[in-house]
């Protein structure tokens, strides 16, 4: 979503938890992902977590938005994701674990990096799964969770 992000999210929340039949009452913390990714989204998504577990007494726990894609990745994992201007954040993981922090480089540094390592998001190959960028859900609560 490029725009209108603040004006759509709390609707959507309220569309998520309807279609899970819960209530805002049983909401125990908030998952919130921390990026990288655009600056404002993550700001909106910052601010309305924050706000919500204010105001529900809960806790809003940030999630790298590369840990969450690798997530529950067995064995050695390069993770890339969109930076534009022809640049990719990456970050290697093994089991799901970083080994390093992320790292902006030149997208066509990519097919160089980590050879033999399960490629996601803008690593992978274009149209299969693998090359999804946007973090599973239930990746975020288990991470949190934690």
């Amino acid at each position: 979503m490029w725009r209108g992000q603040a004006e759509r999210l709390l609707p959507l929340l309220e569309e998520v938890l309807a279609e899970g039949g819960a209530a805002w009452s049983e909401v125990d913390a908030l998952a919130v992902c921390i990026g990288p990714g655009n600056f404002t989204g993550l700001r909106i998504a910052v601010a309305a977590a924050r706000g919500l577990a204010f105001g529900l007494g809960v806790p809003a726990i940030g999630v790298g938005r590369l840990e969450a894609l690798a997530a529950g990745r067995p064995g050695f994992a390069l993770v890339a994701i969109d930076a534009r201007r022809d640049a990719v954040y990456v970050q290697m993981f093994r089991d799901g674990a970083a080994l390093g922090p992320p790292d902006l480089v030149a997208r066509t540094a990519l097919a160089g990096l980590a050879p033999g390592a399960t490629r996601l998001g803008a690593a992978a190959e274009a149209g299969t799964p693998e090359a999804e960028e946007a973090p599973d859900p239930a990746a975020l609560a288990a991470i949190a969770a934690t």
